[in-house]
């Protein structure tokens, strides 16, 4: 019965869900060539707000618990597991005074509105999976960046969501870069739990009725023992995931 009730409740939240990507699409355009940096930033936090409001027509609800005062004014790195697409709206507007770039896969850089606008001119690192050296350019060219400007880098070390909740090995490389490039960003591990539960079914139908929760850990400074600190940003995040199938 809940996954039949799912379809019609999912056609409805696609209509809106691309609606806000087809509406914002123009707006980031003219921030951004119009007024600048600024002004795209804010149009972006807004783009998600909106897109985290619409999956409410699924019975969609969120907990960002972030109890830490995380300064604005120096850089940092969000390490967080990934579960599903719908990790990214809540990420943009709950940590927008950090105002995170991603680390994303090429492909999502071209062909979906606003999304790929996004991607493209708001700063975060398209990489290419199958060209490792390219991928590490510009994870290293996003590390540089966050740290002169006191931005935010978001990655998801374990390289690919996880579909059951469960979380996979962190793949450490690319966040290993971010941190030698960056030495004085402030490293924030996030736990996601119950986002993979949006695509229970697959693609369609969206799955309905689900409370999703980001757990934001004590933020850890950088102190030149890579692997130590790698080792404790995994266990970290992996302490919060608690939603497996």
């Amino acid at each position: 019965m809940r996954k039949i009730v799912a379809y019609p409740l999912s056609g409805v939240y696609l209509f809106f869900f691309g609606l806000c990507l087809l509406v914002f699409h123009p707006v980031q355009w003219l921030c951004f060539n119009l007024f600048g940096y600024g002004p795209h930033r804010a149009s972006v936090a807004l783009l998600n707000w909106s897109l985290m409001r619409c999956t409410h027509l699924l019975g969609t609800t969120y907990r960002f618990n972030n109890p830490h005062k995380i300064p604005k004014d120096r850089p940092t790195i969000l390490v967080l597991n990934h579960q599903s697409m719908h990790d990214i709206p809540p990420i943009i507007w709950f940590m927008r005074r950090q105002e995170p770039k991603f680390v994303s896969k090429k492909e999502l850089g071209k062909g979906i509105p606003s999304v790929s606008y996004n991607l493209r001119y708001g700063g975060s690192a398209l990489i290419d999976r199958k060209d490792s050296k390219q991928a590490l350019r510009e994870i290293a060219k996003l590390g540089e960046y966050i740290e002169n400007n006191a931005r935010g880098a978001v990655i998801f070390p374990e390289g690919t969501r996880s579909r059951t909740g469960h979380p996979k090995p962190f793949k450490t490389t690319g966040l290993k870069i971010l941190l030698k490039k960056a030495p004085s960003a402030l490293i924030v591990p996030i736990s996601i739990n119950d986002s993979w539960k949006m695509l229970r079914y697959g693609k369609f139908p969206n799955g309905i009725g689900n409370r999703i929760t980001f757990d934001v850990h004590e933020p850890i400074k950088n102190e030149g023992d890579l692997d130590a600190l790698l080792t404790k940003i995994e266990a970290k995040v992996v302490s919060g995931i608690t939603s497996f199938k």
